[in-house]
């Protein structure tokens, strides 16, 4: 009895199993039937044009988390950081021959960058290492000051801080950084 029922279940799983391997060839060898020679030639033709999904990984990560007006959504955020240049500017947080949007062009959220750039001017630290530490991203700009290795993977702003300048208060520096970046977002509507 045991053993005519371990036949049946594996006669049945292999059946199964070939049924499936078997449409799966199937559908692998195209459309067939009416109209079949005008959806190949779809295929082939959309196979040589440009993909409409990006190759940027950074671009994957949905930013928009529901909100139009979210401070990271794509035409909220230049706007926000057009209106943000002079401002931190004025502040001495910006050098006046940069603007925000290259400044935080590697930084996928727009309060980490403001972040970033009031902790390193609080602290005096060169916000270019700063930069490089908390995205993992290597610009054109000039590391070879920074301390530690640089660009290997993305840190968090306390441990960015803490390994630029080890004497540094970074839990005090990363709650002051944090609170001034939201009052800029918050100054400009965001």
């Amino acid at each position: 009895m045991k053993r005519s029922f371990l036949v049946v279940a594996v006669l049945i799983l292999s059946v199964s199993l070939s049924l499936t391997v078997g449409a799966e060839r199937a559908g692998a060898q195209g459309p067939a039937g009416a109209g079949a020679s005008t959806a190949a030639q779809g295929n082939s033709s959309s196979a040589g044009s440009h993909s409409s999904h990006s190759l940027n990984p950074i671009k994957w990560v949905k930013k928009d988390k529901g909100s139009k007006n979210s401070p990271d959504s794509n035409g909220g955020r230049n706007d926000i950081e057009k209106k943000l240049t002079p401002k931190l500017q004025a502040q001495g947080v910006l050098p006046a021959n940069s603007n925000a949007t290259n400044a935080c062009a590697p930084f996928t959220a727009l309060n980490e960058c403001l972040a970033a750039l009031h902790a390193s001017h609080n602290i005096g630290l060169e916000f270019n290492c700063l930069r490089a530490k908390m995205t993992g991203v290597l610009t054109s700009a000039d590391l070879s000051g920074c301390k530690g290795s640089i660009g290997d993977k993305a840190q968090s702003l306390n441990k960015a801080i803490h390994e630029l300048n080890p004497s540094a208060d970074a839990k005090g520096a990363v709650k002051n950084a944090e609170q001034q970046a939201k009052d800029d977002l918050k100054d400009l509507g965001a």
